[in-house]
């Protein structure tokens, strides 16, 4: 399978409205970044073993470790290409990982509050849920949008 292949997959996988959720990210994520790379990583290590929850992965970042040199050069493993942006299904819910941003806090302290509420399915009525659901959806593309503005400037 390519990666489009295995993300249609992963999304598919999931059970409702866990899968809606992850289709419309991941619709939105492409709408804001059209022509990014997608990565697919399964969650397991080189033996198979499962680390982590598979992952889907959207454009290219370039993560420096500790050891890196100012240069970019000597030591091992000092850069390592990897995504920008991640989407991975738990148990609780969806993790939506941002890269890059060099103030550690901004997303927190600009967007947490807001992104850090459970939507109930058992005890919304579909009109609350279709209407939280939305707003979460608004609030990540606002989101991520301005990421890509973080990356640009």
């Amino acid at each position: 399978m390519n990666v489009k292949e295995q993300i249609a997959a992963y999304i598919t996988s999931q059970a409702e409205p866990k899968r809606s959720d992850m289709q419309a990210l991941h619709q939105l994520i492409l709408q804001v970044m059209p022509a990014c790379k997608l990565w697919f990583l399964d969650g397991k290590d080189e033996k198979g073993k499962i680390v982590s929850n598979p992952n889907i992965g959207y454009g290219s970042y370039i993560i420096k470790y500790a050891d890196a040199r100012p240069d970019g050069k000597g030591g091992r493993g000092t850069t390592r290409e990897f995504y920008q942006i991640g989407l991975s299904a738990n148990t609780s819910g969806i993790s939506v990982y941002i890269m890059g941003i060099e103030d550690k806090k901004y997303l927190a302290q600009a967007y947490g509050e807001k992104l850090c509420y459970d939507i109930d399915y058992q005890f919304n009525p579909i009109e609350k849920i279709v209407e939280l659901y939305q707003q979460k959806i608004e609030l990540y593309e606002r989101m991520l949008r301005e990421k890509m503005s973080l990356f640009i400037s």
